[in-house]
């Protein structure tokens, strides 16, 4: 199947007949672009590739419970998306560094990750969003890079649209006073 629009290629997901191939093509059509939304999260290649995987598999056997409510795109980024962020809150509960000192590195990090081609300032920019509660820095994320409708990050964190219109603006303060520090 090429690339068909989400509402074409939910019908042909909700069709037994067609789900099988119409999922193959979801992936195919969605991967990239679901794939920066997690690996925005969690930061490493490694890490992106094993969870978006996980979130596909997490789909497919879920699919019986997607009724073509919401945009096919909206909900396998939800899914993708709390896989990302349950990913994220068990490496917080490991005992290693401190959530502080995580965040000093992650500029350094990405720096030496063969995956990672953008320059200083992009690694900068990550260590600010890194430095986010969850919340605000995927709601960042997601408006920021993917330019999602807040009613598209509402639907895939059950959240109301002022409550993102919020944490949008204090995230963008706390980068904003993040950056101060380098004048």
């Amino acid at each position: 199947m090429t690339s068909i629009d989400d509402r074409q290629l939910t019908a042909l997901i909700l069709d037994k007949k067609t789900q099988r191939k119409a999922f193959e093509s979801a992936v195919r059509q969605y991967s990239e672009q679901l794939y920066w939304q997690v690996r925005r999260i969690v930061l490493t290649h490694e890490d992106a590739n094993d969870i978006l995987q996980n979130a596909f598999l997490k789909a497919w056997s879920s699919l019986d419970s997607f009724h073509g409510d919401a945009k096919l795109l909206t909900w396998l980024s939800r899914i993708a998306i709390n896989e990302a962020l349950d990913f994220t809150r068990r490496q917080k509960n490991k005992p290693t560094l401190s959530t502080d000192e995580e965040s000093m590195g992650v500029a350094r990090t990405l720096m030496a990750d063969k995956y990672f081609d953008a320059d200083e300032t992009e690694a900068q920019l990550q260590e600010a969003i890194a430095r986010l509660p969850d919340v605000q820095r995927t709601v960042f994320q997601l408006r920021y890079y993917d330019e999602m409708k807040y009613s598209d990050i509402s639907h895939i964190l059950g959240t109301s649209e002022g409550a993102l219109k919020a944490s949008y603006h204090i995230a963008v303060k706390k980068i904003t006073e993040f950056f101060k520090h380098f004048d």
